[in-house]
């Protein structure tokens, strides 16, 4: 049977400024598509930087405390209290305080493990983050997950277990550390959520490095090191750049296309994390942890499609 003409919406039957409106959305969603791809080839290649210096030797904590310290830097260029005196003026200090922590504390946990696993078991495992927030947003804010959605997020778990294979003696302990980064960064995720009501964008912006860089400057004389080698210091400059960089186009991409819309082309990390490994690293995927990956994936996508059609509605 043929689809009846009043279910497909005809160009023509817009008004020509409607019709420039909708060339105009479809081309912003387009971008914004593109700078989330960006985004995340920049999320990778700070990975693979990382990577790169803990196994070079570089304490992973100088390394965390380099890629804020620099964007803190970098940031406040542009937002700053000289600029914009209201930036610093917060109405939840205490919990800009502890998301800044907790962001700081998911990447140095991410370094860590980077230094003995693959870049794809690593952001594999922190594709479940999102599932995480998706549980702990009943408890925290009232945003409880139906039997469906609590099934999705069962299986997505069962993908990380493949991943990580505990008790086949295939899994290295330091898939402990990323699994600790998937709860510390989901909540991050809800207190920035929690924040939203709260203060601005740019306020947040401002705190974001602040305390982790904070805590960390009275601890460096006994955890540095001096590299010894200047492409150490490039790679230490680049882990900043990329992260900043990474940030700055997720925020234009959002800026563009909807959330909902954005959110499938996080997952294209995983290709780029599976490239930068094996051209740098020599390092190829296994199959479970391909398998535990497109799990994960499939959770993560089901979840978000759940979500579009609850907005619908």
């Amino acid at each position: 049977m043929g689809t009846p003409a009043t279910s497909v919406p005809a160009q023509a039957d817009l008004s020509p400024q409607q019709a420039g409106e909708a060339d105009a959305a479809r081309r912003r969603r387009i971008v914004g598509i593109a700078l989330m791809c960006g985004a995340v080839a920049f999320f990778a290649s700070l990975d693979a930087c990382g990577k790169s210096l803990a196994r070079a030797g570089v304490d992973p904590l100088v390394t965390t405390f380099m890629r804020y310290a620099a964007s803190v830097a970098m940031i406040s260029v542009f937002v700053n209290p000289v600029r914009t005196p209201s930036v610093v003026r917060s109405r939840r200090l205490g919990l800009q305080v502890l998301r800044s922590l907790l962001l700081f504390a998911s990447t140095a946990l991410n370094f860590m493990a980077l230094r003995y696993l693959q870049m794809a078991e690593t952001i594999s495992i922190q594709f479940a983050a999102p599932l995480t927030v998706a549980l702990l947003a009943g408890p925290l804010l009232g945003e409880w997950s139906s039997r469906a959605r609590l099934g999705a997020i069962g299986v997505g778990f069962l993908g990380v277990l493949v991943i990580v294979q505990p008790g086949v003696g295939a899994m290295h302990p330091a898939a402990l550390l990323s699994l600790a980064n998937v709860v510390v960064y989901a909540f991050y995720a809800i207190v920035t959520r929690k924040l939203a009501a709260y203060d601005s964008t740019a306020t947040t912006m401002f705190y974001t490095g602040l305390a982790g860089v904070a805590l960390m400057a009275p601890l460096l004389p006994w955890i540095w090191t001096s590299p010894t080698q200047w492409s150490h210091w490039a790679l230490m400059l680049a882990v900043a750049l990329f992260g900043t960089l990474g940030h700055w186009l997720l925020v234009l991409a959002h800026a563009r296309a909807p959330a909902n819309v954005l959110a499938p082309f996080i997952y294209t990390q995983l290709l780029w994390s599976v490239t930068l490994g094996f051209l740098l690293f020599g390092d190829l995927p296994g199959r479970w942890t391909i398998a535990g990956a497109m799990i994960v994936i499939g959770s993560g996508l089901y979840l978000l499609a759940q979500d579009t059609m609850r907005r619908k509605a």
